[in-house]
């Protein structure tokens, strides 16, 4: 039996896959993963014995880079992105038993034209609740297209943000669906989200509330084991005093990381706290060469997060799970989409402190740190930590093998090797 699974989008798109990847091969899977063809994506799956099939071009490029799209370039670019998705998937999947994909909506919308192509069965997954359309909780807004500010009613949003996929990924998408022969969709969101989406996060941290629209599938957070040892470096670091607070913002770029770092490091300090910086896409690094203070680059979170006081991050999907997990207290600074979503669900948990925006100040930053470093949370925190589960990917990798066998047939064509 052989899977493909296609992202396009941040490490939070790409991780997660992995680990699917991981637990479909313990199954006797054979699977391959279309994903950007950043090179710590590469080493990501080298790590765990996987393919890549690389997609498109770098997302660190396009998250990184100084031109900002505008409202009336991007149809263009998501056209260019759903047809570049469409060639390389198709020409990876060819012999597979199923397509699974997740990250930016036209690159899913070429992915799932290719399992349609074969006649497979497709499977689209979200990793946070509130991508999903729901009554209880509006849409994000996508660029160019703010949501109206007199509506309150969650429907009535959705009804707009359909509107705004349309306008956006419609266009793009109906132009690939000419190219092979099918008429234009009608609405983009149900086309590509299908009527029984997957939901790659954990039932305590980010619940589905039901009755919904959708018959959503929540399988749990797919996590991928990280078993690396952490730097004799940083060991030593840690084992020099006591648990520092680690401070990271992942694939945000945080276009002022030179004040970020310094107003990180300086409310860390105001509380009588060592600090860990995580580099990460913003580059951020030490603002003195005082040695209360270590920089990182890419180590093992799963290592390291249970040895921290507290995490300050930007409230992506992974990092914001693998903190709960590690039951350390946590400090998000949402940037944009999801992590509003995260900040909010750790704040209503008790386990941290959700920052009031983006942009953090010694004051701001200080308050919540104060909030996350109390005893309180991290008993709490703890608490948490041991109601997750961690066999997400593991449930999910059944319930595709349960979904292949219910709708595909064998054929004659899928005898050859990946």
């Amino acid at each position: 039996m052989r899977v493909l699974l296609s992202t396009y989008g941040s490490r939070g798109d790409v991780q997660p896959m992995a680990a699917l990847a991981v637990r479909l091969r313990e199954l006797g899977v054979e699977v391959r993963v279309c994903a950007p063809s950043d090179e710590e994506f590469a080493k990501l799956l080298a790590r765990v014995g996987v393919e890549l099939v690389p997609a498109a071009d770098p997302v660190r490029t396009l998250v990184t880079g100084t031109k900002t799209p505008t409202p009336e370039g991007l149809p263009r670019r998501a056209a260019a992105l759903a047809a570049a998705q469409y060639e390389v998937v198709a020409a990876a999947a060819e012999g597979c038993d199923a397509v699974v994909a997740t990250g930016l909506v036209p690159a899913v919308a070429g992915a799932r034209e290719v399992a349609a192509d074969l006649g497979i069965p497709f499977v689209y997954v979200a990793c946070f609740p509130t991508m999903l359309p729901s009554p209880h909780h509006a849409p994000h807004p996508l660029p160019g297209r703010p949501l109206p500010a007199d509506v309150t009613d969650n429907r009535a949003l959705w009804d707009f943000n359909a509107q705004s996929f349309n306008t956006l990924y419609g266009p793009g998408i109906d132009a690939l669906r000419e190219s092979v022969g099918r008429p234009p969709v009608d609405d983009v969101i149900s086309h590509v989200f299908t009527d029984r989406p997957w939901l790659a996060a954990d039932p305590v941290l980010g619940p589905w509330q039901e009755p919904a629209d959708l018959g959503v599938v929540q399988t749990g957070a797919w996590i991928l084991p990280d078993e690396r040892p952490l730097p004799a470096e940083l060991v030593e670091f840690l084992e020099a005093g006591a648990p520092p607070v680690y401070v990271g913002f992942g694939s945000m770029p945080m276009r002022e990381s030179t004040d970020v770092a310094r107003v990180a490091v300086e409310a860390v300090r105001a509380q009588g706290r060592r600090v860990l910086v995580g580099r990460g896409w913003a580059d951020l690094a030490l603002i003195d060469d005082r040695d209360d203070c270590f920089v990182v680059g890419d180590v093992s979170h799963q290592a390291l997060f249970p040895r921290v006081a507290a995490v300050v991050h930007h409230g992506g999907a992974g990092t914001a799970t693998t903190a709960a997990l590690a039951g350390a207290p946590q400090v998000v600074v949402p940037q944009l989409v999801d992590q509003p979503y995260w900040a909010g669900r750790v704040a209503e948990l008790g386990i941290g402190a959700a920052h009031d925006g983006p942009t953090p100040t010694f004051e701001s930053l200080s308050a919540a740190l104060k909030v996350a470093l109390t005893p309180e949370t991290s008993t709490r925190a703890a608490a948490v930590a041991a109601a997750m589960r961690t066999d997400g990917a593991a449930t999910a990798a059944k319930l595709l093998l349960e979904l292949i066998g219910r709708e595909t047939r064998p054929t004659a064509d899928r005898s050859h090797s990946l």
